[in-house]
């Protein structure tokens, strides 16, 4: 019975199955700041966030919709997009002299070769140092969004309107070209 004197109500974050307090204490004994990458439908967000007693503080912060500015034209809910966030927080990070963090992915499924995998591929890349398995990471050809570019060449006008903004066909140039930028900036 939940109204009994024994009774203890869980956290609420837990019940809603929103935060494992378990694994978080993990990340947090660690005592390194934490990269914390999280997606919804349209775009994927990373921060890296340091823990403080009086709360969490986010150091430097990264999102899809910053690709505009550097000539991004595509979906930013794909691959190629969420490498280039990975890369861009790396290039931030590095200027606030931030070496190493610890990927806190909270509830989303480990998938290898996932958006998320490509995050910390771009974030090893820029020069981060984060512990974890080459295995995990998506291809090369994925990151640069050939995979895009070949299947919307074999379908051609039946998903037009899949590709809403742009044809994708001279993806992986201009992936390189917001590469090239982030690199240098």
């Amino acid at each position: 019975m939940k109204t009994g004197p024994r009774f203890r109500m869980p956290f609420k974050r837990r019940f809603y199955k929103k935060t494992n307090y378990k694994k978080r204490l993990g990340l947090l004994l660690s005592d390194k700041p934490r990269l914390v990458i999280r997606k919804s439908l349209k775009h994927i967000k990373a921060q890296i966030i340091k823990y403080e007693p009086d709360g969490d503080k986010t150091i430097v912060s990264a999102d899809t919709k910053d690709l505009g500015k550097l000539g991004w034209k595509y979906s930013t809910s794909n691959l190629p997009a969420a490498y280039l966030t990975g890369l861009l927080i790396g290039k931030k990070s590095k200027k606030k002299k931030i070496d190493g963090v610890v990927v806190d992915l909270g509830i989303e499924r480990n998938i290898k070769g996932s958006k998320l995998y490509a995050v910390v591929k771009g974030a090893i890349d820029a020069g981060l140092e984060i512990p974890f398995s080459e295995e995990a990471f998506p291809s090369e050809d994925r990151i640069k969004g050939l995979h895009i570019a070949k299947f919307s060449k074999e379908k051609g006008e039946a998903y037009k309107n899949q590709f809403s903004k742009v044809k994708p066909d001279n993806i992986a140039e201009d992936f390189e070209k917001v590469k090239q930028k982030i690199m240098k900036g």
